[in-house]
């Protein structure tokens, strides 16, 4: 892992590299008079003095990847939307975060939300675009009303429009709520529901590069993917390349959540450890150890503590077993059932599956089923394989990849904790106490004694 110059240093604070939320904590830091001060659009001034194809071959050479769990190359999904075609282009910010553990985007946009203006219009210019939207899960009513302003101040000031800053580019924002569905995080159920259709993910091919939004070629990127564009434009490629590792250049927002003295978002390079980002934010709640964690959000594979020391990035976490996804850590600690909170994740994702492939519909329905009897001390043992079973036949073989995130849990947690699935059947019950895993347990354990 290399890090920066800046954050080289023995002080765990200087492993952080704030960038996106350098200025979250300022008095209305939402507002475009401070995102100016914070040389704001200077990145999209740079980028209009470039050609579209120089401004996405330098986006390319950059290193980024997108944020939003797959980690492909943001230039080169740019690169990929056929030119010349006489269609129009659409770029399409999937900001419908909703997976459990994932909250990176809403506080982005809720601090922030200028960063994704200007790096939405810079993406524009790039793949010569004059229309884009913006997807944002409906349930957070405030950065709706949040990201409307910004919207309405970027028009007033040039940024949005016709002719944008004498440019000659015109292009229109469109802020759309969603309706709740978690699987219209999956970009072409997204496009579906965009179009006012039912969110339901698309055969491919095609892909949305070619017949995206209305049949047209689209783009279609993570909030925290376009964010960071101006950053890189504004202070080079190479500066955005001297963090992080080699194939995963650059910064990125951790979330940090569960078991945690301080829970919250950290910026930091590619490639930090969990130890590290457990060092710098008080460790685990006083008098505990970590259990098991997520790197991704509830879809990736869960770790253990012999994994404390696996480099956050996409190659680490890859090659240790798991993906680096949406960088949603969530920590439990020993007082949490595994199969409790597996169970939990479960009934999830057989919630929020659309029906529309057999392998998902069904099988998370059995999954949950079989998970409920096993916490309750009604299963059997040989309800075990069968759960492996199950989740093999919906992992790499349903429609999109909400199946493969509800077997990821599964595979995993029977792989480091098949003991504990045994202990709920033999013992014919969960030998935890759910309330010993709560926020506030130890708190109300002070105030007996005291009492």
């Amino acid at each position: 892992m290399t890090l920066a110059p800046e954050v080289r240093g023995t002080s765990p604070e200087k492993l952080l590299a704030p960038v996106l939320s350098a200025f979250w904590d300022e008095d209305r830091s939402w507002s475009l008079d401070v995102y100016r001060r914070h040389d704001g659009y200077q990145g999209l001034h740079k980028a209009l003095a470039m050609s579209p194809d120089e401004v996405i071959a330098y986006v390319k050479e950059s290193g980024l990847r997108g944020r939003g769990g797959a980690g492909f190359p943001t230039g080169m999904k740019w690169q990929f939307i056929p030119q010349g075609d006489g269609k129009p282009h659409y770029l399409v910010v999937n900001a419908d975060e909703s997976e459990p553990g994932t909250c990176k985007d809403i506080p982005l946009l809720f601090a922030n939300p200028h960063s994704l203006i200007e790096g939405i219009v810079i993406a524009c210019y790039a793949i010569r675009s004059s229309h884009a939207f913006i997807y944002l899960r409906g349930e957070v009513v405030p950065v709706l009303r949040r990201l409307h302003e910004a919207v309405r101040e970027a028009y007033a000031a040039g940024y949005l429009g016709t002719n944008i800053l004498g440019s000659g580019l015109d292009l229109e924002l469109t802020v759309h709520a969603g309706a709740g569905a978690y699987i219209c995080g999956e970009e072409t159920a997204l496009l579906d529901s965009l179009e006012g259709r039912r969110g339901q993910p698309r055969l491919r091919p095609p892909f949305p590069a070619v017949a995206g939004l209305y049949a047209c070629p689209t783009v279609v990127n993570n909030v925290e993917s376009i964010a960071s564009v101006p950053a890189i434009l504004n202070n080079g490629k190479e500066w955005f390349r001297s963090m992080g590792s080699e194939k995963s250049p650059g910064f990125t927002l951790y979330s940090l959540s569960g078991h945690v003295a301080q829970p919250g978002q950290y910026e930091a390079p590619l490639g930090v450890t969990l130890r590290q980002l457990l060092d710098m934010s008080g460790g685990m709640r006083p008098g505990h150890r970590l259990k098991f964690w997520t790197p991704g959000g509830s879809s990736t594979p869960m770790f253990t503590d012999e994994h404390l020391d696996v480099p956050l990035d996409y190659e680490g976490v890859g090659a240790a077993g798991s993906m680096l996804g949406t960088k949603a850590l969530q920590c439990f600690d020993e007082t949490t059932c595994v199969v409790r909170a597996v169970t939990r994740w479960t009934e999830f994702y057989a919630h929020e599956s659309c029906g529309k492939c057999t392998p998902c519909r069904e099988g998370t329905y059995w999954l949950v089923q079989l998970l409920r009897d096993i916490e309750a001390g009604k299963g059997a043992m040989s309800d075990l394989d069968k759960l492996n079973d199950i989740a093999d036949n919906i992992n790499g073989k349903s429609f999109c990849a909400l199946g493969d995130g509800a077997a990821s849990p599964i595979f995993s947690s029977l792989k480091y904790f098949r003991e504990e699935y045994e202990e709920h059947i033999t013992g014919r019950g969960c030998p935890f106490d759910p309330a010993r895993s709560t926020a506030w347990a130890d708190q109300d354990k002070h105030a007996e004694v005291n009492a």
